[in-house]
């Protein structure tokens, strides 16, 4: 015979201990900056116009109080204000009964603990606000004690509000700066504190300073037209600015204006590009999510998340594209940053170099014309050239210049001076010009009141015209190294520049013609070929070096602009020296590589 199955039981949740409930959730708040926002927030909530938070010291004893101007405490039947309400209605909020009754629109709390939120910042409350009768009224509460109480509380005169007072503090908030407190509620209440036109101030009486809370300005490009995002559970606001990328960029997650979650990349199905590439910041407000009551800084992940999830993949794809876009931008940008810095950097190190066995720039090519056309020598470099001419800085005005820019172009007092070539092979008894370039500050030529003293500090070999700015040298009969110096004196200022001279019997040797090249340094520009070995080749008909993005030296070298701009450097010297040393064996190319990657290398880093 079978037996009956007893009836299933069933019931209702319930609390089983009322007083440890209390006790977890007035401990559920973590962050002391979050109570005081709350506690901020209630009074924005009663429609206060001037917020003001003190911090100061009353004998002996920490303290932090919270006084508004607002309507203050809701008042019983009697006329005062109903502390008990508020005191025996946990868990039960006046302002959710409002929402509920369609007359809480602008009103954050609706949990009806965050008054409770003053255990995780000191040790007893003093609630202040006024009655009918216009006296003053207050209710006191202490950390860890079930009991609250209410009495009138003698004042010369009472004043409209409420004023909130938590004294001691505890021991590890003692050191909470007004100056803290100002920034967090400037990032935490941003929009609450904007919409309601209320003035929040910090007055820290202990160091003696005071704090204007200004609702906190974003970096970066605003951008508009955003997608919508829409869900069945209402609409949600984004407010977004494009910048440069930074580590400290954040787009924040709001609840009517109420910070909940600094950086939305931390959220689950958020972990990605806009909000995790640190190129935009901002907030995107949510009013319909559900918050977990106990820190009100977490979101239920229940439907309305998921909702909010999806509305948000077109503002993401939208603002994706912005981004790639600037970083397009940014990338030119930078590409003609790094080439005028490498072409600064070939220039000058053409000055140290013998401008015969370099002649693929534009700039040897080009002559100081004035009253006629310039010839071009054997070597390819035009006649009358004067490699002074185009280095960077502002250069001398010429005689066909106005007034005008003669005047602001006038060079100033004698700052440096470089030696043309620095560096340089001379066969035996053969002669070699040196010449010294003086300049100022911004680089430009300095002309005037000058005087030249050459002499020889190494070495061996005659020098011809030590007075004047070009110096003639003639090499010994044996090799050797020999170092020149020029010493340029304007007044009192003097400088002073070296070069050094390579005596040779090998010249022949030593040396490939150059191909001669006047349509000047190319440019470059990216190509990603990942997987293949090429790291760059010239494009002789662009007269471009195309670079390879891909190959894992430049993927090294794109840590830092500096080592970046080394790496395209030495391509640059690879491409060049092949160009312009063709025939040349494996071991003078080599040579040469080493020569110009030294010398432009060298000018790349001063510059």
């Amino acid at each position: 015979m079978a037996m009956k199955v007893k009836n299933k039981d069933s019931g209702k949740l319930r609390i089983g201990d009322d007083w440890n409930a209390i006790r977890i959730i007035a401990l559920s708040q973590s962050n002391p900056l979050k109570a005081i926002a709350e506690f901020v927030e209630n009074s924005i909530d009663a429609q206060a116009k001037t917020i003001t938070i003190t911090r100061g010291r009353e004998h002996g004893a920490h303290y932090l109080s919270i006084k508004d101007d607002g309507d203050g405490v809701p008042r019983d039947a009697n006329g005062l204000p109903d502390f008990k309400y508020v005191a025996t209605h946990i868990c039960d909020s006046i302002k959710r009964h409002l929402k509920a009754d369609g007359n809480g629109t602008g009103l954050q709390g609706e949990f009806g603990i965050g008054l409770l939120s003053f255990w995780t910042v000191g040790d007893n409350l003093t609630m202040t606000s006024t009655g009918t009768d216009q006296r003053a009224y207050q209710m006191t509460m202490n950390k860890g004690d079930s009991r609250y109480e209410v009495s009138p509380r003698r004042v010369l005169f009472a004043e409209k509000g409420t004023e909130l007072k938590i004294s001691p503090l505890l021991e590890g908030i003692r050191t909470l700066s007004g100056e803290k407190i100002q920034w967090y509620l400037a990032s935490e209440l941003r929009d609450r504190i904007r919409d309601a036109k209320v003035r929040v101030t910090v007055i820290d009486k202990l160091a003696r300073k005071q704090y204007a809370v200004e609702p906190r300005q974003f970096e970066g490009r605003l951008l508009h037209r955003l997608p919508a995002v829409r869900t069945v559970y209402g609409d949600s606001y984004a407010e977004l600015y494009l910048a440069e990328p930074d580590e400290t960029a954040r787009v924040a997650l709001t609840r009517a204006g109420t910070r909940v979650i600094e950086d939305l990349s931390t959220l689950p199905g958020l972990e990605h590009s806009p909000w995790a590439s640190r190129f935009v910041q901002g907030l995107v407000d949510v009013p319909f999510l559900n918050l977990t009551p106990g820190t009100r800084s977490g979101i239920i992940q229940d439907e309305r998340f998921a909702a909010l999830i999806t509305a948000l993949i077109p503002l993401e794809t939208h603002v994706k594209i912005l981004i790639d876009e600037q970083q397009r931008a940014e990338e030119e940008q930078a590409s003609q940053q790094s080439l005028k810095a490498i072409q600064k950097a070939f220039h000058e190190a053409m000055l140290a170099l013998p401008r015969e066995e370099y002649d693929w720039f534009d700039v040897q090519g080009r002559a100081y014309q004035e009253g006629g056309a310039a010839k071009s020598s054997v070597s390819g470099i035009a006649d009358g050239t004067d490699l002074d001419d185009v280095l960077p800085g502002l250069p001398e005005s010429g005689p066909t210049e106005s007034r005008q820019r003669q005047f602001f172009d006038y060079a100033g007092p004698l700052f440096s001076v470089v030696v043309s070539p620095a560096a340089s092979t001379t066969p035996l008894n053969e002669t070699r010009k040196f010449r010294a370039l003086p300049r100022d500050r911004s680089r430009r030529r300095v002309v005037d009141d000058l005087q030249f003293a050459w002499q020889m500090l190494e070495g061996e070999g005659a020098l011809q015209g030590v007075t004047d700015q070009e110096v003639e040298y003639r090499a010994p009969a044996v090799p050797g190294l020999a170092r020149l110096r020029v010493t340029v004196t304007q007044r009192d200022i003097i400088c002073t520049a070296e070069a050094l001279i390579t005596v040779t019997d090998s010249l022949a040797a030593a040396l490939s013609p150059a191909v001669v090249n006047t349509r000047g340094l190319p440019g470059y520009t990216f190509e990603r070929s990942a997987g293949e070995l090429w790291r760059c080749r010239f494009d002789a008909d662009r007269n471009i070096i195309v670079v390879n993005s891909g190959h894992r030296d430049f993927v090294f070298a794109t840590r830092n602009r500096s080592l970046q701009l080394r790496y395209l450097v030495r391509l640059y010297v690879k491409e060049l020296v092949l160009k312009n040393f063709a025939g040349a064996s494996a071991e003078q190319l080599l040579e040469r590589m080493i020569e110009l990657s030294l010398y432009a290398e060298e000018k790349l880093k001063s510059g």
